[in-house]
Parts: structure tokens; C-alpha cells; sequence
């Protein structure tokens, strides 16, 4: 008998769905709202809807399901607990418990970002190996460690909250989660466009940058066309990052680092000012540590919670 999982990912505006062969082929992809309203109390009672709608739609029985993987924007615990999730108004919720309640499905729960790096290793940029470090430059900067082909959460499941590595401590503006110098504000979509406006504000190079409307998109397609205020701002994006990665390479020495999230549109130029720079610090053992661009896009989430299931 077939068996099939379905892989879940919770965002503040949408919830992604995906049902997944044991073998990773996506039989369908779907999305539906996230319904954050009245404390979130919604979104899990919609999610066993559509699941056990689909599953009626694909004539499947319970006993061909191994489960559902669901990833959520939020510390996991041990237990599959929640410990409270900003964006979607939960406090602490039993999610693998509820979910597993409402659908009759065992449930495994997973941070999202730590999910989304088990996504890439398993169909992704990290294919072929089981130990790899995944950063997602979006307007925050997240991360996912995988050890052994596992996801490392961390004693309070904050395991791969790379974004918050504090990379300049002197740094006079505090990041949103109250220190000073996360490599957040330095390497996201709005730290490059920060970059960009102290450089500008200080410096008289011609650019084509307007200090006014600048983006991080902005920056990357000025620096292809070798823009010197680009190149500059580029250039400190990836020291800070580049940093970063070598200090993690000599924690946990990963196989590979995979890189996504919006930022990583610009591409192999992002890559190669990366790697540059992390051959520049990193531990000398760890020079040979691949940098890869991530190849799951938005569907990294649904590909990792499939994951969770299937090990």
C-alpha cells in the first residue's frame, strides 16, 4: 500500500499544504488564510479541514497517511509544544496534540525556519548531505542547523536563530529583539538598505543609488553593473555575514551552508562575495565548506514539515 504525509507551513497570512509521496514527489500544493483572529484559535481547526478534505478529494484512507509535519513561526518544544508564536496571537498551544485530536493523524511540529533547512536538505540546495546550515535572508534573517540529518532546535528552541548573532556590538541602534548588533541588521533586505543610506550619507562616490528609494534589490543590480557605492555596501554585507558563517563553521563545521530567502534572488554575485569573505575568517579546516544558493523557494516549509514524518 502507498503511503503518503502531508506537509504544512504556517506563515502570518497564508498557510501553505503540500501532500508528499514517501519519496518525496508533491502529489498537490495548496495554500489557505491564516485566520489570526480571536487568538488565533482557528488556524489549526482549518488545517484538519483541508487536510481531511484532500484526503476525501484523493479517495485516501487514514492508514495510508504516516502523518502530518506542521511548521510554525515560533520556538518548539521537545514535545511538540509551542511555546507562543507572535504572528499567529498564540500563546502556548499543544499544537502536535490538538492537530492530532481534530484529525485522528499522528503530528510532528517543527520551527519553521529549522523545517525549511530540512526541506533543502532533503529535495534542495543541500541534497546528498546530512549536515548543512541554512540562512534565509528576508527582512529578518533566520536560519536552520541540521546534525546528522536532524534539526537541531536547542534547549529552548531557539537553535538556528542566526539572525541574532551579534556581529557589532558598538552598533548604536537595537535590533527588535532588544540587543545591539545582530547580524539581522546588517545582512537582511532592510540592513543592506541601511548599509547603503550610511554610505551614501558619508560617502561622495557617484552611484546610481538614490539614498531616498533605495532597496536591497536596488543595491545588488547596481553592484552587477559595477556601481563603486555598490560594491562598497556590498562588500561590508558580506564581511558581516561572511563572519558570521565562520564563526558558526567552528561550532558545528557544516557540510554545506545554504542560502535563501529574498535576498538570495541576486544570485551567484551574492554567493561569491560570501564565500570570499568566509575563506577570509573561517577556521582553516573549513575552508573547503561549500556555499550554496537554496532551490526550494516557498515551498522549503511544506517540504521539511513532509520530512519531519518520513525520518
Amino acid at each position: 500500500m502507498s503511503e503518503f504525509v502531508f506537509g504544512i507551513d504556517v506563515g502570518g497570512t497564508t498557510v501553505k499544504c503540500g501532500l508528499f509521496t514517501a519519496e518525496g514527489e508533491v502529489l498537490d500544493k495548496w495554500e489557505i488564510p491564516t485566520r489570526t483572529e480571536d487568538n488565533g484559535s482557528h488556524i489549526l481547526r482549518d488545517i484538519a479541514v483541508t487536510v481531511l478534505k484532500k484526503c476525501e478529494e484523493k479517495n485516501l484512507e487514514k492508514e495510508q497517511i504516516k502523518g502530518i509535519g506542521i511548521a510554525v513561526p515560533g520556538p518548539v518544544l521537545k514535545n511538540g509544544d509551542v511555546a507562543f508564536a507572535v504572528n499567529l496571537h498564540w500563546g502556548y498551544t499543544e499544537v502536535a496534540k490538538e492537530l492530532s485530536e481534530m484529525t485522528g493523524l499522528p503530528v510532528k511540529t517543527g520551527n519553521d525556519a529549522n523545517v525549511a533547512a530540512l526541506g533543502e536538505m532533503w529535495c534542495g540546495g543541500g541534497r546528498g548531505t546530512d549536515s548543512m546550515v541554512m540562512i534565509t535572508l528576508g527582512t529578518g534573517v533566520g536560519g536552520g542547523v541540521i546534525i546528522g540529518g536532524k534539526m537541531v532546535a536547542g534547549a529552548h528552541g531557539a537553535g538556528g536563530e542566526i539572525g541574532h548573532i551579534c556581529i557589532e556590538p558598538e552598533d548604536p541602534i537595537a535590533c527588535n529583539c532588544g540587543n545591539h548588533g545582530c547580524l539581522e541588521q546588517k545582512t537582511s533586505a532592510t540592513g543592506i538598505v541601511r548599509l547603503a543610506k550610511e554610505e551614501l550619507a558619508k560617502n561622495e562616490m557617484p552611484s546610481m543609488l538614490d539614498a531616498a528609494t533605495v532597496t536591497a534589490k536596488d543595491v545588488f543590480e547596481a553592484y552587477g553593473k559595477g556601481d563603486p557605492l555598490a560594491r562598497v555596501v556590498v562588500k561590508r554585507m558580506a564581511d558581516y555575514l561572511g563572519r558570521a558563517m565562520a564563526m558558526i563553521a567552528a561550532t558545528i563545521d557544516p557540510e554545506k551552508f545554504v542560502i535563501g530567502g529574498g535576498v538570495s534572488k541576486a544570485g551567484q554575485p551574492l554567493i561569491d562575495a560570501v564565500s570570499s569573505a568566509y575563506e577570509t575568517y573561517c577556521f582553516p579546516a573549513c575552508k573547503d565548506t561549500e556555499i550554496v544558493l537554496a532551490e526550494l523557494g516557498n515551498d522549503a516549509g511544506i517540504f521539511g514539515s513532509a520530512k519531519m514524518l518520513l525520518d
